[in-house]
Formats: structure tokens, sequence, C-alpha cells
């Protein structure tokens, strides 16, 4: 059971507060928490999930409602009065969607999809690689951007990973260099990498935008763990494509998502087939199709159009309370909660936590993942912590978060042990895989913070992680396999 004392959660908060002095100007925030997010309180749940998905203000809910029960909308796809109202209320989102990034549009587009990885899947089978093109990325790379590489390899292209480096897992800026350094003259070559790794936490310096163009790369920014405690324009960094999903921003909807595309960029793009609402004019006979001049040719099908109007919504909400707030509260929680986690030490001395990344909050979000380990050293298997933060509602995240290249570098495993394991199966279950590496981890448990995030909630998590403290890997092993 975790430890809840009124004192202790008061003095510790006390403590707190004289160490980060700035944390007093988000306490409007708590208030926020108790008018808009009291079903987290209401039922007892500490939410440490945020990078996995934000959480919805009732407000953003009922206004949303009242907009659908007010107003007859029809498939925008037609000139009709109801369609008609539907286009206006799509257009309002994206104009919205292009001020909150600080995107002029005169130079980018926002097309609807219906996720960051449907942006990325829609850049990746459009972009037109050669067999002279290269695919660079970094090794903490989400799973949907690793997957571009199937795309570029189908049309020959060369694929380059940029490692990160241990043990804050920050890019290896001499070999970046070198592979932005590689390319031919007069081709298509596409850069890709996190604003904020969905792994480690670590913000890579959007320097290497410029960088990257200098050399002539195409870039393809993930900005899906990023925005929602940092502020990105598009007028100070001017990424080609940034792919986003709104409800990690503001919880609702979900389903609706955004790439975010420079206008000379699309024009690259050469998409593989057309569908519904792409073209402006197709024909059977003819055997000729003609697509949309903007975003409407990369927007396949019928779009969530009756979900659309939230994520304007959305923003609104964001906006009012002030992101530079959010990422301020956020920062703060983190810097305590790394603090706390990396003094925990079992009675011999050995330390109870290893965390994968920064420890200190320097260019770093709010998304810590860790493991635990008893007091010889053995780790802790993830799943079985998560099944004692299921006991108490605790929701935090385990395994290695769609992102393998972090995890495999984060945890020590090895080409050759991936090779050699991969190479004797033709398909391989994850219970498989983590009977290949043997004794090593094969994920994490990963707490992330934002938006209504409270001082209670990383203490109370803190009070859970000593639980942990002076017991063995092959006594809590028992207890999972029970």
């Amino acid at each position: 059971m975790i430890s809840s004392t009124k004192t202790s959660l008061k003095s510790a908060e006390e403590d707190f507060c004289r160490r980060y002095p700035q944390f007093e100007r988000t306490r409007t925030l708590d208030q926020l928490r108790k008018s808009e997010y009291a079903r987290i309180d209401r039922e007892s749940h500490i939410y440490l999930d945020y990078t996995g998905g934000g959480l919805y203000a009732e407000s953003q809910v009922r206004e949303h409602v009242r907009l659908l029960t007010h107003n007859t909308f029809g498939n925008p796809h037609s000139s009709n009065p109801t369609s008609l109202a539907m286009t206006e209320r799509v257009e309002s989102a994206r104009c919205a969607i292009l001020k909150y990034f600080n995107a002029s549009p005169d130079e980018y587009l926002c097309i609807f999809v219906q996720n960051a990885s449907a942006a990325l899947k829609l850049v990746g089978e459009s972009y037109p690689f050669t067999k002279e093109s290269k695919y660079l990325l970094t090794f903490d790379n989400h799973n949907s951007v690793n997957g571009i590489r199937e795309f570029a390899r189908c049309k020959g292209a060369e694929v380059l990973y940029t490692p990160v480096l241990p043990p804050d897992l920050r890019i290896d800026a001499e070999k970046l260099s070198i592979h932005l350094d590689s390319v031919k003259p007069g081709t298509n070559n596409l850069f890709a990498f996190p604003a904020q790794s969905n792994f480690s936490g670590v913000q890579h310096s959007l320097d290497w935008i410029d960088a990257a163009h200098n050399k002539g790369w195409d870039v393809l920014l993930d900005g899906a763990a990023f925005a929602p405690t940092n502020s990105l324009s598009l007028k100070e960094v001017r990424p080609d494509f940034v792919s986003l999903s709104f409800y990690k921003i503001f919880g609702y909807p979900t389903g609706v998502g955004a790439l975010l595309a420079r206008k000379t960029a699309p024009k690259k793009l050469h998409r593989p087939w057309f569908a519904g609402g792409t073209i402006e004019v197709a024909s059977v006979q003819g055997d000729k199709y003609y697509f949309h001049e903007g975003p409407e040719a990369f927007e396949d099908g019928t779009l969530n159009y009756l979900s659309i109007p939230a994520v304007e919504i959305g923003l609104r909400h964001i906006e009012s309370i002030g992101l530079d707030l959010i990422h301020t509260r956020v920062a703060a929680l983190t810097g305590w909660l790394l603090g706390e986690l990396t003094s925990l030490k079992h009675s011999n001395g050995r330390v109870l936590t290893r965390i994968y990344g920064p420890i200190n909050t320097e260019a770093r979000g709010g998304s810590i993942t860790f493991n635990f380990y008893d007091p010889d050293g053995h780790f802790i298997d993830h799943q079985y912590v998560e099944h004692c933060a299921n006991e108490v509602n605790i929701s935090l995240r385990t395994g290695c978060f769609c992102n393998p290249g972090g995890g495999e570098l984060a945890l020590g495993i090895s080409a050759e042990e991936l090779t050699s394991c991969f190479i004797a199966h033709e398909r391989m279950t994850f219970s498989e895989f983590r009977r290949c590496i043997d004794d090593k981890s094969t994920g994490a448990v990963r707490v992330s913070l934002g938006l209504v995030t409270t001082f209670a909630d990383v203490w109370r998590f803190v009070e859970f992680a000593r639980s942990f403290l002076d017991r063995r890997f092959d006594q809590v092993s028992r207890e999972l396999k029970r």
C-alpha cells in the first residue's frame, strides 16, 4: 500500500516549493484540476501517462456537444447548406491550428489525418525516394517514423541511423554531421527526428533543421511528444513536415491529427493512389485524374468532420491556460521527481532506479523512463511494476513505447544479440523475444507528467517507488507468476 499521511505530504510539498519557487505561478492549474478534471480525484486516479494521451477538460466536451446539438452539419464534400456549414468549421480549425503553431498560411498547409502515424505514413508513401536517395533517422524515433524506412527501401534508397549516446541519450552530433554531409547534390533526401523523444524525454536541438536544410535535406519533425508542453513556432524553425496528434495535447478528440507541411514540400510528394475527396476530376473511360491543389489532395475519403471542430475548442482551452504555464509546472515537477528517484537507495547502498536519459531538466521534457533494480543489481520486471501500479490506481506505461532504438541502446541490447534472435525466427511473439534476450530487460517503466499533474501525484508515486526498496527480483518474480 502507498503511505499517504497528510503530514509527510505537506512537509514534502513545502520543501518542494522552497526549491522550485516558480511553481507557485502555476497554482491556477490546481484550481483547474478541481473544476475541469474533478473525475481524476473523485476516482482516486494517479495519472502519469500524459505522453500516452492527454486528459480533456469537461468544458471541452460540453462545448462540442452544444455545437453538435445546436447545428445541423453534413458531409463537407458538397455545396448544400449543411455541407457548407461544416466546411466553414473545418477551415476555421485549419486556420486555428496554423495560428497556434505560428505557421504562416502563405508558407504552410494543414492536412487533416487520423493521427501522427497517419501523417508519417502519408509522407513515407509519397516521398520521391530513388536509388540515389537517403533516409536518415535518429535511433530514438517512434516506430511510425522507423516504418518509413520500408517505403525508402522499396524504392532503393539507403537507410541511415544516427545513434543517441548513453547515458543521456542525446544525438551523436559528430556522427549526425557526417551523415548530413553524405548526400549527393540534386537528390531527394529525408531526415527525420523527434522534437522530444517519447522514450527518454530528451528534447533534441531544433537547430538541426537548418543544418540539414543547408546540406540539401528535407526535414520531417515528429512533434507528437513535444507539443503538449512546449511551444513550437514554425516562424522560428521551418521543418518541411511536422506530424501531430491532438489528443496528446488536450485529450479530446481522438482520431484527428495533422500533417503541417511547407507549401514547397508537398509539391515533391507523389501519391501512389487517389481517393474520394483528393481529386478535382477523375475519369474511368479517359483513364485520367487530377488532384486538388490544396490540403484536400492528401485527405483520403471523408474527414472525421464532426470531430474536427473539437480541435479548435481544445486549442482555445490550452491558449486560455497558457503553454508557458504548463511548461513551467511540468519542468518543476519533473526536476523534483528526477531528484527523488535517483536518491532512492537500498539498505546496502545500491541504487533502486536506473534512469534512461538526462537526470536533470536541461533540454528534456516530462517523460521519465527507468527500471527498478533490487539490492543485488537485478532488474525488477517492468510488467510486475505495472501490475503493482494498477493495484493502487496509478496509470503509468511500460514496455519500449514503440521506440525500439532508444530502448535497445538504453538497455544495452547489442545488434549481435538482436540478429541472433531474429535469424532463428520467421515470426516472433513478445514472450519469445524476452526469452531470447536472456536476463536483460526488454522494456522499462515510463511516467509522464502533463497539464494537470499535481505535486501530490508525483509524491504518491515516489511513495510507491519506495515500496520496492530491499525487495529481491526473485521474490517479485514469484509474485508475478501467482
